[in-house]
């Protein structure tokens, strides 16, 4: 359950509403999913996580299966049962494959053990992986 339970749209008021709207609209879709129904209940931080979202996964220099690919890396990582689903789902809706999800986690699970050993072990950075690369 939300800390502060959530808001449909029947009961939201005209700024939640006109993100609500946007969403629907953008994701070509007739429902609102619980993260945002969450986040109304401050409608700034509705509004500025929306847009923040709709830029950043828009299409891009990477392609916006590839972005559900790294949210979900993500989201793994940082322990995010809802984030995973939801990503999941997107990801699956733009042609991700039982194959394209196992591989990602296989190199979540190898970045996640290798980052580790290489923050024990306090290794120092090569001076070739050093800024400016050439």
């Amino acid at each position: 359950m939300a800390t502060f339970g959530l808001i449909e749209y029947a009961d939201a008021g005209p700024e939640v509403r006109a993100v609500y709207d946007d969403i629907m609209a953008t994701r070509k879709t007739d429902r609102i999913n619980n993260f945002w129904k969450a986040l109304a209940h401050d409608p700034a931080l509705l509004q500025r996580a929306w847009q923040d979202t709709k830029q950043i996964m828009a299409p891009g220099a990477l392609d916006p299966l590839m972005k559900e690919l790294l949210y979900i890396a993500v989201s793994v990582t940082n322990g995010c049962p809802y984030c995973i689903a939801t990503h999941t789902a997107s990801a699956r809706n733009k042609g991700m494959t039982p194959e394209m999800f196992h591989e990602m986690m296989s190199v979540v699970s190898l970045a996640n053990g290798n980052n580790r050993l290489a923050n024990g072990y306090q290794i120092e950075i090569d001076e070739q992986f050093k800024p400016p690369l050439k």
